[in-house]
């Protein structure tokens, strides 16, 4: 009787996890993001007493110190800034999972947005497979140039493909773009005069909230972490001009781990514009709707 009360027990504690655990880790979110108790607790609508007993549960659990306490200031420990991102990116996923708009299609992670205004983002990640299955000629080019290259953004295997690709590093601020080729997509659609102006800017600036910003950086930061590539294939909508109308557009995003000539990293974005919708659950036909000026001219 005294094991299958503990038995009970354990199973009682685990099905209480999830909503305990969303809460530690808004407590530290919160206080990594703020580095001040009283900050977080506001931000939070909690108490102190409750934003120190989740840091303590979570290190305890961790088995590692989250913080750092000295006369009230809080650091965070090496330990805890590994943490904080992949929290905060949990946090994120789950906002978006709890609306049914986070899903795993066939091992490839898809979500979806809709905004103010009529703006919409669809965005769901493909097998690499898929270049070599595809008709674009600018994806498998720059496959080719980047490994040629050992992903070095100024090797000569690269010239091919440079005038239509994008550079971004990261900063504090997030991904910033520092290249813009003068024949790439976005130059294609926004113009060189304006796509220029555009270096420096923070280009994941989209109107869904920190939740979405969280999700669309998510596979900029798994190719920075890894050196590697992936490709995922987006249907969204734009304005041609800054107060024009939303138009749609479709493309595939090739995203390649790349290296600065210090050595520094960086990523190539190649985009092109799609041929067919690989997207679960949109139809076909909106490829009808995407303008000409919606795609990039490359002769292999």
């Amino acid at each position: 009787m005294n094991e299958n009360r503990k038995i009970e027990k354990v199973e009682s504690q685990l099905r209480s996890t999830p909503a305990l655990l969303h809460e530690m880790m808004r407590s530290f979110t919160a206080l990594a993001r703020t580095l001040n108790l009283s900050q977080a607790v506001e931000e939070l609508g909690s108490t102190r007493q409750t934003v120190r007993r989740h840091i303590t549960q979570l290190e305890d659990a961790m088995e590692g110190k989250l913080f750092d306490v000295q006369q009230r200031r809080y650091s965070l420990t090496d330990m805890g800034a590994r943490a904080v991102a992949p929290a905060q990116l949990l946090l994120d996923q789950g906002g978006v999972w709890y609306q049914g708009k986070f899903q795993d299609v066939g091992g490839m992670l898809r979500f979806s947005f809709g905004g103010t205004g009529g703006w919409t983002y669809d965005q769901q990640q493909q097998p690499i497979s898929a270049i070599w299955s595809g008709k674009s000629d600018l994806l498998r080019a720059a496959v080719k140039a980047w490994t040629m290259s050992e992903g070095k953004i100024e090797s000569p295997h690269m010239a091919q493909v440079r005038p239509y690709v994008l550079a971004y590093r990261e900063i504090a601020e997030g991904w910033i773009c520092v290249e813009v080729g003068e024949r790439s997509f976005y130059s294609n659609w926004f113009g060189w005069a304006e796509a220029r102006s555009s270096v420096g800017r923070n280009l994941n600036q989209f109107p869904g909230g920190e939740e979405f910003a969280s999700l669309a950086n998510a596979p900029f930061t798994d190719v920075n972490s890894g050196h590697g590539m992936r490709l995922d294939q987006i249907v969204t909508r734009m304005r041609l001009y800054g107060d024009g109308p939303l138009q749609l557009i479709a493309f595939d995003r090739l995203l390649l781990g790349a290296q600065m000539p210090d050595g520094s990293h960086a990523i190539v974005s190649v985009v092109d514009r799609a041929c067919e919708v690989r997207i679960t659950d949109l139809e076909p036909t909106l490829l009808e709707d995407v303008p000409k000026k919606a795609s990039v001219d490359f002769i292999p």
